[in-house]
């Protein structure tokens, strides 16, 4: 068993910009724990990076209140059990997360012994053999673009941390025209099979992964979303639609706009702990309000739909993501099997481009109808109500148009730190940028899109 002090990886540099020694509160410790483990297992079993890259990349410019500590408590990674623990309390067992085949790193409750990993939910189904070999889109056989000067000025401009935000970290430019990838760009650590967290890009597979269960005839977006914990006699929340859930609109109260959900995110609570308790607040569709938990609550109505068990676990690998070739794509649960799908899926840039286009084909797939008809345009419809300012919002994906510079019906998967993937149909283009961007230091994405576009 080979046990490694992550710690004594981390570049000096890391170490020496210490925060507090200790946290007052000490549910933020865990919290903190839980993110350092999350962030290490994740980077670390599922991309294949160095202790030192995760250092430097996701455990930096992280948010204010976790960044002191992130950098200076101790974490053990055991490569042979595939599990990060992060120490925090000198009296309960450290934070752990352990990493599973396709289904990646899930975070253990706080007080959980590393015994619990050996139940954690597994996947089911077999990914396809020598899919990487087949011919774009399906694999990576035949890419070779040939981006023009003026295209790989614009997307070169991407990687120097000035043109489009100061302080900005690019990973990785994919550039889609006419179903074939005509610019390609990674950073000097990265390769096209480097995944990278999708944050909140996470929320336009989630609608993805509903189109294809109301394709099946597994549930209906206008009916009441299928949450079994609200079917209790009276409970107002039995009505919410699947549509008012993807469009932002539930109405449900949440702990101030954007609902970080970190008990979910890096503290080991479940989905179903925390998402469907919230209370109703307003009446559906009468507001705007960015919530994490309309997203998760989303994917539990599928979840639910298929009946808790391995079906709905195996169900976005076999019926969407492999069908796709999105084949280096992990997608996390919770540990009780719950997916993390508004923000907890690994993936690479061609495959955000592969689900691009899944997009401009209005969900047909090699002649396969894997979304129903006009599901494009369901997603990319303004939602009741908008955001106040800024991009508008359909079914969970951001419109964007001539207000922004860019041509009208264009619309978008973001992502906290710089994750963008602009579908524009008018120019049958897919655009992708992943990044590291640390926090307070915005990557001007329109701009982005502009340049490109024009360049093309």
């Amino acid at each position: 068993m080979l046990i490694a002090a992550i710690a004594a990886a981390m570049p000096l540099s890391s170490l020496a910009q210490t925060g507090p020694a200790a946290a007052p509160d000490p549910h933020v410790r865990a919290l903190a724990a839980g993110y350092k483990a999350a962030f290490l297992c994740s980077n670390l079993f599922n991309a294949g990076m160095t202790p030192e890259q995760v250092a430097q990349d996701d455990l930096e410019g992280i948010y204010p209140d976790y960044q002191g500590l992130v950098r200076t408590l101790p974490a053990e990674v055991d490569r042979d059990a595939k599990t990060v623990s992060v120490a925090f309390d000198d009296k309960l067992p450290p934070r752990i997360a352990a990493w599973r085949p396709g289904l990646g790193c899930s975070q253990l409750p706080v007080g959980a012994s590393a015994e619990a990993a050996w139940v954690l939910p597994k996947l089911g189904a077999e990914p396809p053999k020598n899919a990487e070999a087949r011919a774009w889109p399906d694999g990576d056989r035949g890419i070779a673009p040939r981006p023009s000067a003026k295209l790989t000025a614009a997307i070169a401009k991407a990687f120097d941390s000035a043109s489009y935000g100061a302080g900005t970290k690019t990973t990785a430019v994919v550039v889609v025209k006419d179903g074939r990838i005509v610019a390609e760009q990674y950073r000097a650590d990265f390769t096209p099979h480097t995944p990278q967290r999708t944050w909140s890009a996470a929320k336009s597979l989630t609608a993805t992964v509903v189109g294809r269960a109301v394709h099946l005839g597994l549930l209906k977006v206008e009916e009441p979303a299928k949450i079994p914990e609200w079917q209790a006699p009276g409970d107002p929340r039995k009505k919410i639609t699947l549509a008012q859930l993807l469009h932002m609109g539930s109405g449900l109260w949440t702990d101030g706009p954007g609902n970080r959900t970190d008990e979910v995110y890096v503290g080991g609570a479940l989905v179903t702990q925390t998402a469907t308790v919230m209370p109703m607040e307003a009446a559906p569709d009468s507001r705007f309000r960015y919530a994490n938990n309309d997203t998760l609550l989303a994917a539990r109505s599928v979840r639910a739909a298929l009946g808790d068990g391995q079906a709905a676990i195996d169900f976005p690998f076999t019926e969407l993501l492999w069908k796709i070739g999105m084949t280096h794509t992990t997608p996390e649960t919770d540990w009780q099997g719950n997916y993390v799908l508004s923000s907890q899926v690994w993936t690479t840039a061609r495959d955000l481009a592969r689900l691009g286009l899944l997009y401009l084909n209005d969900g047909v797939w090699n002649g396969e109808r894997l979304l129903p008809f006009g599901w494009s345009r369901f997603v990319a419809t303004p939602a009741p109500a908008q955001p106040a300012s800024g991009p508008g919002y359909g079914a969970s994906f951001w419109l964007y148009g001539e207000a922004q510079g860019l041509p009208a019906g264009a619309y978008a998967m973001n992502g906290n730190r710089g994750q963008y993937v602009f579908i524009v149909p008018s120019r049958n283009v897919v655009i992708v940028r992943r990044g590291f961007d640390p926090a307070g230091m915005r990557f001007d994405e329109a701009a982005f899109a502009r340049e490109v576009l024009a360049a093309l």
